[in-house]
């Protein structure tokens, strides 16, 4: 893990990051205020050279003796260059679930923003097409979420005509 791209990032941009720690297994986790997210994104990007976006996904606290904020939102980069691995964290609160995009600084990120919307509900600010992605649009809720109902019925909607791509056209109603 990347301890130099924290210690950069710390040196360049003193106010972005709100806390840095280890984990069990070692590795360094650099905290960052919502606000600086774009700004260490670009920074760790085009002046540090972690060009691969490798993942985004997020984390519901609320089961956790210490769940304040509620939220966290963790990123994954790599660098090619160096052959190291960065891990990012926004926390965000459940009244106040929007964060600003990367996708923008990285175009690998559009889908991971739409996946942690539709499941977790966690909105990216600016994103452009934040729609679900797996889910069906009338869907109620956010599934990975700790408060999401076990048994919970969701709305009937009639099915959607598609073109049946394997069978060929009329087989299944849709020309």
């Amino acid at each position: 893990m990347s301890q130099f791209a924290l210690d950069q990032i710390q040196e360049k941009l003193p106010q972005a990051l709100a806390e840095r720690y280890r984990d069990r297994a070692g590795d360094h986790w650099g905290v960052v205020h919502r606000e600086h997210i774009v700004a260490v994104a670009r920074m760790l990007k085009e002046v540090l050279g972690f060009k691969l976006f490798v993942s985004i996904d997020a984390v519901d606290r609320l089961l956790l003796p210490e769940n304040e904020p509620r939220f966290e939102v963790v990123y994954f980069l790599y660098s090619l260059e160096r052959h190291e691995h960065v891990r990012l964290k926004v926390r965000v609160t459940e009244d106040d679930c929007e964060i600003p995009t990367i996708a923008k600084v990285y175009q690998g990120a559009n889908w991971g923003e739409r996946l942690t919307w539709d499941f977790y509900g966690i909105r990216f600010k600016d994103h452009g097409d934040l729609r679900r992605m797996l889910l069906y649009e009338e869907f109620k809720g956010h599934p990975l979420r700790k408060d999401y109902g076990l048994r919970e019925r969701q709305p009937l909607i009639p099915e959607r005509p598609i073109k049946d791509i394997f069978r060929g056209p009329g087989t299944n109603g849709v020309l």
